[in-house]
């Protein structure tokens, strides 16, 4: 029985750390393209998440455009005067057949930037 429960405990560790998800930190001093290249990386990750197959990416012009059963994503990261990022996320086509679409991929986008 002893053996039993340590077997027990092991998997129960094992998948809650299995579970666990780190977040790279940004460095205080980080430059205005290692902001931009970690929203890029988080966008485009939030968008895989839910799912969506990517039809397009203009890394240059901050814009990458996704799609899923008929509903049209397009992400858009502009650098801001202050060196913040904006990243909006904006849909179009049949979103009746999934409205919360944006709203999943939006808080995707938060998780893996640690928000």
């Amino acid at each position: 029985m002893n053996r039993g429960l340590r077997v027990l405990v092991f998997l129960t560790v094992a998948a809650v750390a299995g579970g666990c998800v780190v977040y790279e930190p940004v460095p205080v001093g980080a430059t205005t393209q290692q902001r931009f290249d970690r929203s890029w990386a988080a966008a485009l990750g939030a968008m895989s998440d839910q799912g969506l197959t990517i039809d397009a990416q203009d890394r240059g012009a901050g814009v990458i455009r996704g799609s899923r059963g008929g509903i049209f994503i397009t992400t858009t990261l502009q650098t801001q005067p202050d060196g913040s990022i904006q990243v909006r996320f904006d849909q179009k086509g049949a979103t009746a057949s999934d409205p919360k679409l944006v709203h999943r991929i939006s808080d995707s986008y938060d998780r893996r930037m640690g928000r």
